[in-house]
C-alpha cells in the first residue's frame, strides 16, 4: 500500500467547497541523494517505503523515489528511478494479477495548490514480463458529461471527477479479469480491459448500509458537497482494497468497510455505528487477510464520530463481527502469514500470534552486521518472504529485513539505507539536508577505504566553536556501519541535532569533521532548520 512522511489534513480539490479528512500518507520526495536509476545496486532507491509484494523470490517496493525490485532475497536491487516508464514518480500501490502474470504499479507526485501540498495521482503501469517492459494507463479521470451513472434500474447523478488532484490510487486488487483501484477522491473504480477504460463502483452512501442494483435507489455518487450535489458522502471516499477470492471483494473508505460477494456488483457495509461488535473507526487505510478464510484485518482510524478511535479491528467471520487491539495506534498496513501478523504503525512495528489479544514490539532494531540501528519508529509497510522465515518491512527511513522467523522477533535483522555513492576515498556529505532534530537525525556519510578505522566526528558552529562530539575513537568499517561495500564504500553515523549538554542547538550552520584513522580529515556542511 501507500506512502510518505507522517499526518497530512487532505483536502479534497475537486472545484467545489472542501472538506477536511485525515490521511496518514502524503507524496513528497524524501531529501536524501539519489542513489542510482534503472541500475543495480546494494539498496533500494529510496528510504520511505510506503508498499509492497512479494511475488514468489521476487521482492517489490513501492518508495518515494520510484520503484525497487530485487530478484535474490535482497541482495541486489534494481531501481527504476529515472526509467522512462517511471520517470521521478512515487509509487503508492502494487498489485500482483496471478490469473494474467501482471504486476501493476501505482504512481503519483506533489503539486502545490492554493498554497497547499497535496498529492496528485498521475496513473499506473503494468508489466506482463516481470518488470522489463511496462505499459502505461493515465490516472483514470470522467468527462464533465459524466454526471449520470446506471445501476440496475437506477440513474444515478454522480459529480465527475475531472482532476488529478486528490485522485490518487493508494491501493489496488485484483479478480479474474478485473483490475479494482481505490482512488481517494476517485472512488473505487474497475478495469476489465488492462486499464483502457475504468468504471465507477456504486456503493451505499452513508446513510445507507448496503445496495444491490434490484433496490430502488435516489442519491448523488459524490465524495464532497458542492453545487453539483448538496450532498457528499464519506463512502465515496476509498482507501483501501482487497480481494479474498474470485468474487469476495473488500473495500476501506472513510465511512467503513464495504463487502461484495457477487464480484462487486452487490454491497454490505460495516461500520462503527451498524454493528455492534464494531470496527474501531471508519477511515479504513489498510486491509490484511489470512488466504483461504474470513478472517479480515483492518487499519481502522478515527473518522467523524467522537466515539471511534485509532486501532486495529480483526473480523474472523468476513465482518459480521469485530475485535479491536492496539487502542490509539495508527496502523498503516498488515503482513499476514498463517497466524503470524505484524502490524505497521506510524508508532511503531508490532506482531501477533493469537489473532490481536497480545502485540510484541521488536525494541530496538540493530542490523546484526553492521550494527546500525534504526532512527524512526514510523512504519508504513510489511510482507513475508520465504515460506514466512523472513520479513520484509517499509520504514520512513529505510527497509528492514528480519530472517529466521521462529520465535516472536528473531535478532537477526538487515538494515538498507539508500544513498548517493561516494566519488572518492576523500569524499563525505551529510543528509537530510538541512534537517529539523525536532522530527529525524541528520546522516553523515564517509569513507574508511574498505579498512576498519578508529573514527571521530566533531560538529562546529558557524564561527568554528565546538559544539558536539559524535563519536570518539569508535571502531568504523569492515563491516561497523558500512552501507556500501568496494574502496568507497559509505560508513554512515548519526548526528541528532543536540549540543554535548542535550540541548538541540538553534538554527544555523553547522560543520563537521572527520578523523579516520591517520587519513586526512573530512569536512562538511549542515543546515538545522526547525
Amino acid at each position: 500500500m501507500k506512502i510518505y512522511h507522517s499526518i497530512l489534513l487532505v483536502v479534497f480539490f475537486l472545484g467545489l467547497p472542501v472538506l477536511a479528512q485525515e490521511s496518514p500518507f502524503t507524496f513528497k520526495f524524501d531529501e536524501s541523494p539519489a542513489s542510482v536509476s534503472a541500475t543495480t545496486s546494494e539498496n533500494p532507491a529510496s528510504n520511505s517505503i510506503s508498499a509492497m509484494l512479494i511475488q514468489g523470490d521476487t521482492v517489490w517496493l513501492g518508495t518515494s523515489r520510484g520503484l525497487s525490485r530485487s530478484t535474490d532475497k535482497g541482495l541486489t536491487w534494481r531501481n527504476y528511478y529515472g526509467d522512462p516508464a517511471f520517470g521521478t514518480e512515487n509509487i503508492s500501490a502494487i498489485a500482483w494479477d496471478k490469473y494474467r502474470g501482471i504486476i501493476w504499479v501505482a504512481t503519483a507526485h506533489s503539486v502545490v495548490r492554493t498554497g497547499q501540498t497535496l498529492p496528485e495521482g498521475s496513473g499506473l503501469r503494468w508489466s506482463s514480463d516481470g518488470g522489463e517492459t511496462w505499459n502505461k494507463v493515465g490516472q483514470p479521470l470522467d468527462a464533465n458529461s459524466d454526471t449520470v451513472i446506471v445501476y440496475g434500474a437506477n440513474r444515478l447523478r454522480a459529480l465527475p471527477v475531472t482532476v488529478a488532484v486528490q485522485n490518487i490510487t493508494y491501493d489496488i486488487a485484483i479478480t479474474p479479469g478485473t483490475v479494482w483501484i481505490a482512488s481517494f477522491a476517485g472512488g473505487l473504480r474497475k478495469s476489465t480491459d488492462l486499464g483502457v477504460t475504468w468504471q465507477r463502483v456504486i456503493l451505499p452512501p452513508d446513510y445507507l448500509n448496503s445496495v444491490k442494483p434490484t433496490d430502488v435507489l435516489d442519491f448523488c455518487v459524490s465524495p464532497v458537497p458542492g453545487n453539483f450535489c448538496s450532498d457528499g458522502y464519506l463512502n465515496y471516499r476509498a482507501f483501501s482494497v482487497m480481494a479474498t477470492s474470485d468474487s469476495v471483494i473488500y473495500a476501506g473508505t472513510a465511512n467503513g468497510i464495504n463487502k461484495s460477494t457477487d464480484g462487486g456488483i452487490s454491497w454490505v457495509k460495516f461500520n462503527h455505528q451498524n454493528q455492534v461488535n464494531a470496527m474501531s473507526g471508519n477511515f479504513v487505510v489498510g486491509l490484511g487477510n489470512k488466504p483461504g478464510t474470513d478472517e479480515i484485518w483492518a487499519a481502522t482510524w478515527k473518522a467523524e464520530d467522537q466515539d471511534e478511535f485509532y486501532g486495529v479491528s480483526f473480523s474472523p467471520d468476513g465482518g459480521a463481527n469485530w475485535i479491536t487491539s492496539l487502542e490509539g495506534e495508527r496502523v498503516n498496513n498488515f503482513a499476514v502469514f498463517t497466524d503470524k501478523v505484524v502490524a505497521a504503525a506510524t508508532g511503531g512495528l508490532y506482531k501477533s500470534n493469537d489473532f490481536g489479544k497480545n502485540w510484541y514490539s521488536p525494541g530496538n532494531i540493530v542490523d546484526t552486521q553492521t550494527k546500525l540501528s534504526l532512527k524512526t519508529a514510523t512504519f508504513y509497510s510489511a510482507a513475508w518472504a520465504e515460506s514466512g522465515t523472513a520479513l520484509y518491512i517499509g520504514t520512513a527511513d529505510g527497509l528492514i529485513k528480519n530472517s529466521g522467523f521462529t520465535g516472536i522477533w528473531p535478532d537477526l535483522w538487515k538494515l538498507y539505507f539508500a544513498s548517493q555513492a561516494l566519488e572518492s576515498r576523500e569524499d563525505s556529505y551529510a543528509f537530510p539536508n538541512p534537517f529539523s532534530p525536532k522530527t529525524e537525525q541528520v546522516k553523515i556519510k564517509y569513507s574508511t577505504g574498505g579498512k576498519e578505522l578508529d573514527v571521530t566526528i566533531r560538529i562546529f558552529d558557524f564561527g568554528m566553536n565546538y559544539v558536539r562530539t559524535v563519536i570518539q575513537n569508535a571502531r568504523r568499517g569492515n563491516p561497523t556501519h558500512v552501507v556500501n561495500s568496494g574502496d568507497n564504500g559509505g560508513v554512515i553515523d548519526f548526528w541528532d541535532g543536540k549540543d554535548d549538554n542535550g540541548n538541540v542547538v538553534p538554527n544555523g550552520v553547522y560543520f563537521y569533521r572527520i578523523d579516520a584513522g591517520s587519513e586526512k580529515p573530512m569536512f562538511g556542511k549542515i543546515m538545522v532548520l526547525q
